[in-house]
């Protein structure tokens, strides 16, 4: 029986999913919540947020995601990144999964990816928890009403947490799956409850489609300044960076916290909504990412909470670190209305670096900044992870490997030819350790890098007075108002300026190592911009 608004030709029948139980369109967020909450998938919270855990999953599975080897994306992507499954796999685990789907109710919602009409994407996510519908709506961009009547989906996404795969029939890993199938346009999802493999699943798509177009796929966050969206800055940074925090300025425009694309018009937000962590949130320094913890209708993963009063406990990492809230831009006061900015004047890579090496802010040339976006360097740190000592390095290259399907010197070239059209500044800033690595030193000041983003976005730090760094050959300020000028210089923090030393060579090694496999495939200003 079909509930909601939809286009009557494009219903689930037309995508061979017969002999369902109730079929629930495009239902808006209390009809969901209600639904959610009748069916056990979690409870209502306090400011009416809704309180789910994801079982199991509590991040991604990004070692059971596949992408089907047909010949139209046979030379395009990037297979030592990209499991494959074969066409007869996908066709057997579409049918078992469908087979599977009868009888059971599902929550189909129609959306939209990508905020600049030219370049939007028209999604369909079929969803077996209430929840997830509720998720994917906040994260996306929700078409107006009217819209719905002849709304035709260009990608359809089918996710089924109660289907578990079979490894030997479908040829997948495990009975977790998430199978990319360019030609069927469709995106199927099984054996994981974790909401977040929807937002990537689309992010991964356009990761493909829009280079094609001219159109720079990025891992970032953006914002412009109040009144003039020409003044755009755009944030790379893998977690724990600081990409949502550094963003959300309450002087300037959110356009959005996660995933955008650059055209010949501007950047534009990929999505609707924000996902933020909100593990140790503090709501003095992050107010309106925590309020919208007790606003009604956010989703809230994986946090725990007293079970009479209902508060959360934001330092509580006991069924994950990895605890977030989902809610729509509109809860941000200061989000942009259009998902529209200009073309980014500044460009800022953040990293976490355990190391206590890199300075608080460096300027980039072109070439440098190529060298670090295919880095795409952070660290995990003591105590992240089962068996990490100290600290570790992670290099995920253009920020994001994870979601990238082409090979990354696709993205690398677009953005350079961006930089070079458009004359943007980047900059390399670092949200880690000080005075020492992890466990030794400190964490960089927050008002220090709020600082220096501020004369970096303003334009005053260009005017500063900068040297340059003899370990990786960037240019540091030296001299910036209202921050210390001792921690513009790594090297003086140390009590030991031997062990600085010794620990700048290691990690300039570990950035050579990592550079190697990308050296076949660059264009020479980039070779000479490598380190060690």
């Amino acid at each position: 029986m079909t509930n909601g608004h939809v286009n009557p030709d494009h219903t689930l029948e037309q995508h061979g999913l017969r002999d369902l139980g109730q079929v629930y369109y495009n239902l808006v967020e209390p009809a969901l919540m209600e639904a959610a909450i009748a069916r056990g998938e979690g409870r209502l919270g306090l400011g009416g947020a809704f309180l789910v855990s994801t079982g199991q999953f509590t991040g991604r599975s990004p070692k059971d995601k596949f992408v089907v080897r047909t010949p139209s994306v046979e030379d395009s992507i990037w297979w030592e990144n990209n499991s494959p499954m074969t066409v007869a796999g996908f066709d057997t685990l579409r049918a078992d999964m469908v087979n599977h789907m009868k009888g059971r109710d599902y929550f189909v919602q129609d959306l939209y990816a990508g905020a600049d009409p030219a370049h939007r994407l028209d999604v369909r996510v079929v969803t077996e928890l209430a929840w997830h519908g509720l998720f994917i709506r906040h994260l996306l961009r929700r078409p107006d009403r009217a819209d719905l009547a002849t709304f035709t989906p260009d990608w359809t996404i089918i996710n089924c947490p109660s289907f578990k795969a079979d490894p030997a029939r479908h040829g997948c890993r495990t009975e977790t799956v998430i199978a990319l199938n360019f030609d069927a346009k469709e995106i199927l999802i099984a054996n994981t409850a974790y909401a977040g493999e929807n937002k990537k699943s689309v992010f991964t798509l356009l990761n493909y489609l829009l280079p094609e177009k001219g159109v720079m796929p990025m891992h970032c966050s953006a914002n412009h300044a109040a009144g003039d969206p020409s003044e755009t800055a755009v944030f790379f940074g893998l977690s724990g960076t600081g990409k949502t925090t550094l963003s959300a300025d309450p002087a300037r425009i959110l356009i959005g916290d996660d995933e955008h694309g650059w055209s010949d018009k501007g950047s534009f937000n990929f999505e609707g909504g924000c996902y933020a962590k909100t593990i140790n949130l503090n709501p003095e320094a992050e107010p309106e990412i925590y309020a919208t913890t007790h606003r009604f209708g956010t989703v809230v993963e994986n946090m725990v909470h007293d079970p009479d009063t209902l508060v959360l406990d934001f330092d509580d990492d006991s069924l994950t670190a990895n605890t977030r809230c989902a809610y729509p831009l509109e809860a941000i006061s200061n989000a942009s209305a259009t998902g529209l900015g200009g073309h980014p004047k500044n460009i800022i890579m953040l990293t976490c670096d355990a190391f206590g090496v890199l300075p608080p802010i460096a300027r980039l040339t072109p070439a440098q900044a190529m060298y670090h976006f295919l880095s795409g360097f952070t660290s995990k740190v003591a105590g992240t992870e089962r068996g990490v000592t100290e600290p570790q390095p992670t290099f995920s290259t253009c920020f994001g490997a994870p979601f990238m399907p082409r090979r990354p010197e696709v993205y690398g070239k677009l953005l350079q030819e961006k930089i070079a059209r458009h004359g943007a500044t980047c900059w390399l800033v670092n949200t880690g350790w000080t005075g020492g690595a992890y466990g030794t030193g400190r964490r960089m000041p927050i008002k220090a890098t709020r600082a220096l983003l501020t004369a970096a976005l303003d334009g005053s730090l260009s005017d500063a007075a900068f040297r340059r760094d003899p370990n990786f050959g960037f240019e540091v300020p030296v001299d910036v108002p209202g921050v210390d000028a001792a921690l513009l210089d790594p090297r003086a923090t140390w009590a030991d300026a031997s062990a600085y030393d010794a620990q700048a060579a290691r990690l300039v090694q570990m950035f050579a190592d990592n550079f190697g496999q990308y050296v076949p495939h660059i264009d020479a200003d980039v070779k000479a911009a490598a380190i060690g």
